[in-house]
């Protein structure tokens, strides 16, 4: 396993830096946040060179590329905080048709996801939870179809993108239904970050054809959800880190700058201190989300594992650098004209999506063993 980028991984990071930088400047996140703007021209940009497709396989219209490029993307999109529908579409609805799908259904949605036809999220959470156990929507087999119902929390896009990845429990367990919004009622969230929306969702009176019936109820499917989940939650540590390590740059830039008693105040020792552990709490939870990422490209049976190390690591690291890099600005750090919030505000919200840092602590406890497995009431 080398945690170093090949020469073309790294190419492409550095383009994907330049790409993001030129259609996801801080002008374009403070206009989705006024409501002057939105994210149809960076999405389109996106599709222009491929992206949504970057980890398709070729034989379903994608580029047939990894989960470390697609982390790579991914990356980029934290540091720049670039509205739109990828993460959501790219990173958990894709991942989703790749493990629960087969046939015609799977191949046909993956490649009008590939061509930016179509875009989508996974509706899984309830309760608070993204745990699988934690499902209570229900799937009724009805003539023709199946007939849903219950309600699904923080669908990360609910309320712009296309299609849903609905997972209810049936009888014999979980399944998983391709579900178009149009089809269900979804309520937007008011949200603290304007550029990652997330939206409830009402099942109740939904009908399901048995056409797009993704996975029908049973007890495998919980196994396959949970790998789509692992790609889902590594994607969204690695972008809240990359979106921290934001913070730092610029906390760090500014402590060289902003000047008190005639001196940088990034020159005194106690800041210096500070400066240092922030730091750190960056490269530890890039270091660990880059292990998860090879984990999940690799297949490597840790996967899950170090899913939760990620996802719990960038989780600590955001409570260090927002409360960090917010007192080091100082005044300014609180002031709307300022484009710090942007970033603080999306690194608190990746925090919260797909399990916290404390969430994500107790699972890796019950996968080492160390307390009996439970669903958190």
């Amino acid at each position: 396993m080398d945690l170093e980028f090949s020469e073309d991984e790294a190419a492409l990071a550095d383009a994907v830096r330049d790409v993001l930088d030129g259609i996801s400047p801080p002008a374009v996140v403070r206009a989705v946040y006024e409501g002057t703007g939105d994210a149809d021209e960076v999405w389109r940009q996106m599709v222009d060179l491929d992206w949504p497709g970057l980890a398709v396989a070729e034989a379903d219209g994608g580029v047939g590329m990894g989960f470390i490029e697609l982390a790579i993307v991914v990356q980029g999109l934290g540091r720049t905080l670039a509205p739109g529908p990828f993460l959501a579409t790219a990173t958990q609805f894709a991942p989703a048709l790749q493990e629960l799908g087969a046939g015609d259904l799977r191949h046909r949605t993956l490649g009008a996801v590939a061509r930016g036809e179509l875009t989508g999220s996974l509706a899984l959470a309830e309760r608070g939870s993204w745990r699988p156990g934690a499902v209570r929507a229900a799937a009724v087999r009805g003539e023709g179809g199946w007939h849903l119902s219950g309600t699904k929390e923080a669908v990360v896009h609910g309320a712009e993108v296309d299609e849903l990845v609905v997972v209810a429990r049936g009888e014999q367990g979980l399944g998983a239904f391709l579900v178009p919004t149009a089809d269900v009622e979804v309520t937007a969230r008011t949200v603290l970050d304007a550029t990652l929306p997330i939206a409830d969702v009402t099942l109740d009176g939904c009908a399901v054809a048995d056409e797009r019936v993704l996975a029908a109820p049973a007890p495998d499917v919980e196994v396959a959800l949970g790998r789509a989940v692992e790609q889902a939650t590594v994607a969204l540590a690695t972008a809240t880190t990359a979106t921290c390590r934001r913070i730092f740059e610029d906390t760090l830039q500014y402590a060289k700058e902003r000047e008190q008693y005639g001196r940088p105040i990034g020159s005194f020792q106690a800041l210096k201190h500070r400066l240092a552990d922030m730091f750190l709490a960056v490269e530890r939870a890039a270091s660990l989300c880059w292990f998860a990422a090879l984990t999940i490209a690799e297949d490597d049976p840790r996967r899950g594992e170090a899913a939760s190390l990620a996802k719990a690591a960038a989780g600590e690291c955001q409570r260090l650098i927002v409360g960090e890099g917010l007192q080091l600005h100082g005044g300014i750090g609180m002031m709307w004209e300022h484009d710090l919030h942007f970033f603080l505000k999306r690194a608190k919200a990746g925090d919260a999506l797909f399990g916290n840092a404390a969430e994500h602590r107790s699972r890796l406890a019950e996968q080492l063993g160390l307390v009996a497995p439970g669903v958190p009431a």
